[in-house]
């Protein structure tokens, strides 16, 4: 499992680290209208799965605001941004943001894909910082746990595994 800390204390992550090569694993998300979201749903296009503590934080913040500009530029890739927030707050974060190019998906009711994925922090019942790009056919093609939950992930590599599972 990854080795992960939140402002340098390390955490505990629960849930199946999921690493390049392994087929992508099922999840249940809540949509802002509170509709299900499952894999299945977003199948047919490459995906980048941007995974936040919390929308609301500086550096989460950030790195939806950079997903979400680079998902213009990119044909046929979904931006899907998951964190434990509820769906009210996402969508409330995501009008104020004025964000058109991402789906924003909660994990907040059944931490289905904190399981599935690994991004579970047992302490806070929040998702660590994480990135996965999927192809269309879900395959994971891309996968990072950021070791500190407080720092970026790396962007560009994101980028560029989107554009190569494409």
């Amino acid at each position: 499992m990854a080795h992960v800390t939140f402002k340098e204390n390390r955490i505990t992550l629960i849930g199946n680290e999921v690493k390049t090569g392994n087929k992508a694993p099922d999840f249940t998300l809540l949509a802002n209208d509170l509709s299900e979201v499952t894999l299945a749903d977003t199948t047919g296009k490459v995906r980048i799965i941007s995974v936040v503590p919390s929308i609301d934080t500086g550096v989460c913040d950030a790195q939806t605001r950079r997903f979400n500009e680079e998902a213009a530029k990119l044909e046929n890739v979904d931006v899907l941004t998951v964190s434990a927030d509820l769906p009210f707050a996402q969508s409330r974060w995501c009008a104020a943001a004025g964000l058109e190019n991402i789906k924003t998906l909660s994990d907040h009711r059944d931490f289905s894909f904190a399981q599935n994925y690994g991004v579970g922090i047992e302490e806070l019942r929040l998702l660590a910082r994480s990135v996965f790009v999927l192809d269309s056919k879900d395959n994971v093609t891309y996968v990072e746990y950021v070791s500190e939950a407080t720092n970026h992930p790396n962007y560009d590599a994101a980028i560029e595994a989107a554009k190569a599972a494409n």
